[in-house]
């Protein structure tokens, strides 16, 4: 996966926090919890994927590190999205999902 280019039209690094998504918007940014570990991302939607059934992100191999996934691969994990334009500040209406997350 590593060196091809995304849906964003970037090459695609696995060392940078990104992920791939079926419905958020490209360019959108949005915080990954593990609920297990506590430990949290912030990735920048890249990329469309994942193309399989049941998983609706795939982690760039960077942030499924930080992560605490690489060793299952698979997790259920907690996305909110937030405000583009402000890392640091949450949208008022910021949707909180419990997803499924590969990594590419």
């Amino acid at each position: 996966m590593a060196g091809r280019r995304t849906a964003s039209g970037e090459v695609f690094d696995p060392d940078d926090m990104t992920a791939a998504s079926k419905t958020l918007p490209i360019g959108s940014r949005v915080i990954v919890t593990n609920p297990k570990t506590g430990k949290s991302v912030t990735v920048r939607i890249n990329d469309r994927g994942p193309h399989v059934r049941g998983r609706s992100l795939d982690l760039s191999r960077r942030a499924a590190e930080e992560l605490g996934i690489t060793e299952k691969g698979v997790a259920r994990l907690k996305v909110q999205r937030i405000d583009s334009k402000s890392v640091r500040s949450k949208t008022a209406d910021a949707a909180e999902e419990s997803v499924s997350a590969s990594t590419h």
